[in-house]
């Protein structure tokens, strides 16, 4: 790890001297995020720390219930979750995970901008840097390694829902250990994890092949609508909210989607507009290797790695995909991207979204 000890021992001091502690990952929470958050606060407990911990939502929807994604919902520790309303206004702690950007907390933000200390923990390299303890290392694959590390640092002891949990979380930002951010070191983490008598081919199953009907339903819409730009080699869909309705299948369920995207063998990116509540998309990009979405995301206001990378726009989907595709063009000549950038590039987990208008303004 390039984490310098000073940032670990103030990491260490801080949350080891703390009475209380708040903790929060980003919006739509992916299993690393969500995972590390709960891996720690089991540890926070154990040592004598109160804590609490939820996730910020968007202005479409505060106040209302936490929308744990269904394919995470057998994690230990979601029963101790609290809704956003319910979390402190001006923590003595706080620790923000897997977020590569204040803005990413959501409604959550105000409190980490009023907390005594904010400590952040996070393997993204792009984003706008924030928090006063800043344990950040984007050449990781996962936040869970950081959390192992913090854990052990803190005298703390892995259990068995701690290892269910940062398991979780490993699995899914290494795509089940198919990217080139698996390293040894990611395996041997792993297999200490594995060795807690964890049930790994069950979680397996829970977060990569279990669905509901209504999804096999809202599949077959998604890939009836797909569309190959071939100038920029780029291959899209788009998810409305009407489609979300028509199969009752929840947001957090179409994470993957975009996976049979990237399989397409002709096309070096692929794209998901996902419509959001309030208006606008949520897009989602992901690289065969031919071109560095974090750097086309990156011009649009958005970020994230080489491989993977994410924004939120507004205005019409023609205009929008007509945009991107402008942008993937000009990129497609590029050199190709070396493999061992693909740090992290977790199947449609843990991008970084920035803000942008259809014609690629920033707000």
């Amino acid at each position: 790890m390039s984490i310098e000890e000073p940032i670990w021992d103030a990491a260490v001091d801080v949350l080891s001297r703390a009475r209380t502690g708040a903790l929060a990952c980003h919006v739509d929470p992916d299993g690393d995020a969500l995972g590390s958050m709960l891996a720690l606060q089991r540890c926070l407990d154990a040592i004598g720390v109160e804590t609490v911990a939820s996730w910020g939502t968007t202005d479409a929807d505060v106040g209302g219930e936490l929308a744990v994604p269904p394919q995470y919902a057998f994690l230990p520790g979601l029963e101790g979750l609290v809704t956003p309303e319910h979390f402190p206004t001006a923590p003595e702690v706080m620790v923000a995970f897997d977020t590569g950007s204040a803005e990413r907390l959501g409604s959550l933000r105000l409190a980490a901008d009023r907390a005594e200390t904010l400590i952040v923990i996070d393997h993204h390299a792009s984003g706008q840097p924030f928090g006063d303890v800043r344990v950040v290392d984007g050449t990781l694959a996962a936040t869970a390694v950081l959390v192992d590390e913090l854990i052990t640092r803190l005298g703390g002891t892995l259990d068995r829902d701690m290892a269910i949990c940062l398991y979780t979380a490993l699995v899914t930002d290494t795509g089940r250990f198919q990217y080139a951010s698996t390293t040894p070191a990611v395996l041997q983490l792993a297999a200490r994890l594995v060795a807690l008598d964890i049930d790994h081919a069950a979680i397996s199953r829970q977060v990569w092949n279990t669905h509901s009907f209504g999804y096999l339903k809202l599949l077959a819409q998604v890939l009836d609508r797909a569309q190959l730009e071939p100038a920029a080699q780029l291959l899209w869909t788009a998810v409305t909210q009407h489609d979300l309705r028509r199969y009752a299948v929840a947001w957090q369920e179409t994470e993957g989607l975009i996976d049979v995207l990237r399989s397409v063998e002709t096309a070096q990116v692929a794209m998901i507009a996902k419509q959001l509540p309030e208006g606008g998309w949520k897009v989602s990009l992901r690289s065969r290797g031919g071109v560095d979405v974090g750097r086309v995301a990156r011009e649009l206001g958005g970020g994230g790695h080489a491989f993977l990378a994410g924004l939120i726009a507004s205005g019409a989907l023609d205009d929008l995909v007509g945009h991107i595709t402008r942008i993937v063009s000009a990129h497609t000549t590029a050199t190709r991207v070396p493999r061992t950038v693909e740090a992290s590039s977790a199947a449609g987990r843990g991008e970084e979204h920035g803000h942008i208008g259809a014609d690629g303004s920033t707000p």
